[in-house]
């Protein structure tokens, strides 16, 4: 499958998952309110989920799926024909070693519910004993959805190294149809009912998304034998990488937990929803272009290092380069220029008033000239991913952790949250720069002639529509305010414009052809 083909795929799925998401939310505030229950609640699906963020989905796929295709690439190569059965039968051996785990780990952290939830929340001194029990009780409920979605990734990673992108991409709808289900057909009288619901509706979505992915792995000829655990070098490889994978697949997220505990404790009230509501809107291009980006090349990129082939691993970096300049720079130009007319039409109604949409959208703005970066981030990191490299970008997300905690402390007095913003940002970008660096002075990676033509252009029609958006955010901004109707209009017609003067600027740039459009839907063949 092509290199935009096969991330349309996983984001067309992204953004089906994140629309049920945003459904779901409101489904969910609407039963629940923001009292005992909804507390308990999102601190018990905080727990798994956080897990599941770090390890299941981010470090465990960064460093299978490489070892998958390069045991694939490398049988190949000594036999012709054999290298799926080779992989196959490593997954084997890594799903009866990680299922005894699973096993005993997710069983200690249903035993350890207590101290574990005491240690999040110091036992909820606002709520009391029956606050602090309810959470028990749903963090016992839900913990077991942490082992089903590490089977599924495990699955999954083979379904991706299979080109088979959108079953592993369509597994999250499965989450949001449960849940949205659970609270409109099985909700309960009290918020207390409707919370037990919602952590029960988390474990059986688990089970959904897994029985789906056996399914699929059946359908594609791929059968796991589960055989006694055995720490084969293959084994013992994946679990010391693992770890390192996990703090670098973590690095955004602790970017705006170290920015997010900065606002608390020194901004005025009103400054951590700023950040919060900004960010929710500055993670969709992520989880649209870089998530599937990112997965889309990880398994040809490490079929291509393990077969040799360094020539073609650096021509496939460039045009996921590309690709994801593309796709996020003028993202990153509509945020920035049209954040004060999004956050109104999307988000002032009710308790959210015009000057929390003053506030929200100067973080947005600031987040956005960051967007770029946190999507070049995962198309650069499958780069050590693939030959097996996890310590250098845990290294790399480290140094821009501790640069980004500066800029906080630095900007954040004269800025106030959009400082907080600006250097979560900055950071983002020092990470990118940093990793390209490392990649080119290795010789894994050289921005090659075509990119830089590109880039250019890419620039130039992004300007083009950001002045265009300028001229029109005053002509649709009052809209924003009104009727529900009158909001999805002006957004539509915000965002419909704003991408046609990016089509037709970007065409006339000469950008992309259409030849070369067509060229990125296909197979990738042999590069020239």
């Amino acid at each position: 499958m092509g290199l935009l083909r096969a991330s349309g795929v996983i984001g067309g799925l992204t953004l089906v998952s994140r629309i049920l998401g945003m459904v779901r939310d409101m489904l969910v505030a609407r039963y629940l309110g923001a009292g005992l229950a909804s507390d308990a609640f999102l601190i018990a699906w905080r727990l798994p989920n956080l897990f599941r963020a770090l390890f299941a989905e981010g470090a465990f796929a960064a460093v299978f799926v490489p070892m998958f295709n390069r045991t694939m690439a490398e049988a190949d190569k000594d036999q012709p024909g054999s290298g799926k059965a080779a992989a196959i039968a490593f997954a084997g051996q890594i799903l009866s070693v990680l299922f005894p785990f699973l096993v005993l780990f997710t069983g200690l952290m249903m035993a350890l519910a207590g101290p574990v939830v005491w240690a999040m929340t110091g036992g909820f001194p606002d709520g009391g004993a029956e606050k602090f029990a309810l959470a028990v009780t749903l963090t016992q409920i839900t913990f077991p959805y942490l082992a089903l979605i590490s089977l599924v990734s495990l699955l999954g990673g083979i379904l991706n190294s299979l080109d088979r992108f959108w079953v592993n991409a369509a597994a999250p709808v499965l989450l949001n149809i449960c849940m949205i289900a659970a609270v409109l057909f099985f909700r309960g009288d009290t918020a207390i009912a409707t919370a037990h619901t919602q952590a029960v509706a988390v474990t059986i979505s688990g089970l959904a998304q897994l029985l789906w992915l056996i399914w699929s792995c059946r359908q594609a000829g791929v059968v796991l034998r589960l055989g006694l655990p055995r720490l084969s070098p293959p084994v013992k490889r994946l679990l010391a990488l693992i770890g390192p994978a996990a703090l670098g697949a973590g690095a955004i997220q602790f970017n705006l937990l170290i920015s997010t505990s900065l606002a608390a404790r020194f901004l005025p009230q009103g400054a951590v929803s700023y950040l919060y509501y900004a960010d929710r809107l500055n993670q969709l291009p992520l989880g649209l272009i870089g998530i599937g980006v990112g997965t889309a090349i990880l398994p040809s990129l490490s079929r291509q290092i393990g077969s040799g082939n360094e020539v073609a691993a650096s021509h496939t970096q460039n045009r996921a380069m590309e690709l994801a300049l593309f796709l996020s720079l003028p993202a990153a130009v509509a945020l920035c220029v049209s954040a004060v007319p999004l956050i109104r039409g999307l988000l002032q109604h009710g308790a959210f008033t015009a000057a929390d949409t003053i506030g929200a959208s100067g973080a947005l703005a600031a987040f956005a000239i960051g967007v770029p970066a946190y999507v070049l981030i995962k198309v650069l990191t499958p780069g050590f991913y693939a030959r097996q490299d996890t310590k250098t970008p845990v290294r790399v997300a480290v140094f821009s952790m501790l640069f980004n905690l500066v800029g906080n402390l630095v900007l954040i007095w004269p800025l106030g949250h959009v400082g907080v913003a600006i250097s979560t940002a900055i950071a983002a970008w020092v990470n990118v720069l940093v990793l390209y660096w490392l990649l080119h002075r290795r010789d894994q990676l050289r921005m090659d002639g075509r990119f830089r033509v590109k880039a250019v252009r890419i620039l130039g029609a992004s300007v083009v529509m950001g002045v265009a958006l300028w001229f029109l955010n005053p002509l649709v901004d009052p809209y924003m305010a009104k009727g529900v109707v009158e909001r999805v209009v002006a957004l539509l017609l915000l965002c419909g414009l704003g991408g046609l003067v990016y089509a037709v600027a970007a065409m006339a740039l000469g950008t992309y052809a259409i030849s070369e459009l067509r060229s990125l839907f296909r197979r990738p063949g042999k590069v020239s």
